[in-house]
């Protein structure tokens, strides 16, 4: 009987960080890092100032008390106003991230696949054509040979 030789966890390391995966998900991780810091930017910026302008740009002090008193840290508060505020934050984020990143991509990428199907379905009107001539010719080399033939 032979023994497979198992790889060793170095080896198995070295081939797991290889994977394409693994380096696609490290770039999107940086690159996310940084977009982080563009979308906080507009947030803060330019959406919380118009929020501002509404209400406050601060929903964290709204709360709600669930005991006969609330005073500092004491009685049952339900800080309602910081889930909203967190709620409010991930929209604004989704929806920057889906204006600015997603669907100017997805067109781009649209556009790169109408391109090569325009491209794809211009080859194969080359292709037929080719063969129409082809044949064209062969009828015609055929044609001359009929008419050689009776003419002897």
């Amino acid at each position: 009987m032979s023994v497979k030789k198992q790889p060793s966890i170095l080896q198995g390391f070295k081939a797991f960080l290889m994977r394409g995966n693994v380096v696609d998900l490290a770039v999107a991780v940086v690159i996310g890092a940084a977009f982080t810091n563009i979308v906080n930017a507009v947030v803060k910026g330019i959406i919380n100032p118009l929020v501002g302008a509404i209400g406050t740009q601060n929903l964290d002090n709204y709360s709600s008390c669930l005991s006969t008193s609330c005073k500092g840290t004491h009685g049952i508060q339900l800080m309602w106003g910081s889930v909203l505020g967190a709620a409010l934050t991930f929209l604004i984020t989704a929806t920057v991230v889906y204006f600015l990143m997603v669907l100017p991509m997805s067109k781009y990428l649209a556009r790169q696949e109408a391109r090569k199907r325009a491209r794809e379905g211009t080859q194969e009107v080359i292709e037929v054509t080719e063969l129409e001539v082809l044949k064209d010719i062969r009828d015609a080399l055929v044609a001359q040979r009929g008419s050689g033939h009776d003419q002897r």
